[in-house]
């Protein structure tokens, strides 16, 4: 069952108008999560707000926005003066600009959304953005107030729906010459190649979201079980000191070799 949309509004593009909701495309409603609490009490522990300087805690109406321009000089901002810099709708997705599909790296991609019509009178106007989009391979970039901050979106057209996607701010994406500038090009060796490419191909497999599942998680929630069970949790055993890396320069057509031998065993065991 779909969970509730948590945004309503339009989609907007020139004349043709929408009614759309917004969903998260990802959840962490499954993760395992912990409050804090005292041991010698089991009631939870409240986190409050206090003065750096006095220690002592600050009520909400007290509490104020601050840019900091130099040590312990700040420029203070209300909640008016941030809110007229807004934008006007905080409800109208109106897509003014159209990109190639495949000129947005990944790099860019923050947070994925499903939008859809609200409802069966904006299905017509819905599905017209969204195939115009697929003929012409583009998506489309608006801007948007979620989660109390107005982000450039990206809304790409996928199977009968759309997701939208906030993008990182252009100042959050750091260039990555400033870190692979340094690593030589260098064409690396036919042989090795050829070994490489064969391990890669015999480790393929179509992608599950198997492969990404979490088995610390797993074992959290035998734990918490096990506990509510009233059993006794075993404690772990120490960990061994990883060993020493080695000092001396391996092969690495050799170490290709051994870990293939070593892998052909696993599997035939």
């Amino acid at each position: 069952m779909a969970p509730r949309p948590f945004w309503k509004g339009y989609l907007k593009l020139l004349l043709v108008t929408c009614p759309v909701t917004l969903t998260p495309a990802t959840t962490e409603g499954k993760k395992v999560k912990f409050h804090t609490l005292n041991r010698e009490t089991g009631n939870r522990i409240e986190s409050r707000y206090v003065d750096a300087e006095s220690g002592k805690p600050i009520d909400e109406e007290d509490e104020a926005k601050g840019y900091e321009r130099g040590e312990q000089d700040y420029v203070l901002l209300d909640d008016d003066e941030i809110r007229s810099v807004a934008l006007e709708s905080a409800r109208t997705i109106d897509i003014d600009i159209f990109v190639p599909r495949d000129s947005i790296e990944w790099v860019w991609y923050d947070k994925p959304h499903y939008l859809v019509p609200d409802g069966d009178v904006g299905e017509e106007a819905f599905a017209v953005i969204r195939e115009a989009m697929n003929a012409t391979g583009t998506v489309g970039i608006a801007r948007l107030v979620l989660y109390r901050r107005e982000r450039a979106v990206m809304l790409e057209p996928r199977d009968k729906g759309i997701v939208l996607w906030t993008l990182r701010y252009g100042d959050e994406v750091r260039e990555p010459k400033d870190y692979f500038a340094g690593i030589k090009v260098e064409e690396p060796d036919g042989k090795l190649m050829s070994l490489v490419t064969k391990v890669i191909e015999e480790r393929t497999r179509p992608w599950s979201a198997k492969l990404v599942k979490d088995p610390i998680q797993d074992e959290l929630l035998k734990i918490i079980a096990d506990k509510r069970k009233g059993k006794k949790v075993a404690r772990p055993e120490a960990a061994a000191e990883p060993a020493p890396p080695p000092s001396n320069v391996i092969n690495i057509m050799d170490a290709l070799k051994k870990s293939i031998a070593a892998d052909k065993k696993t599997k035939a065991k």
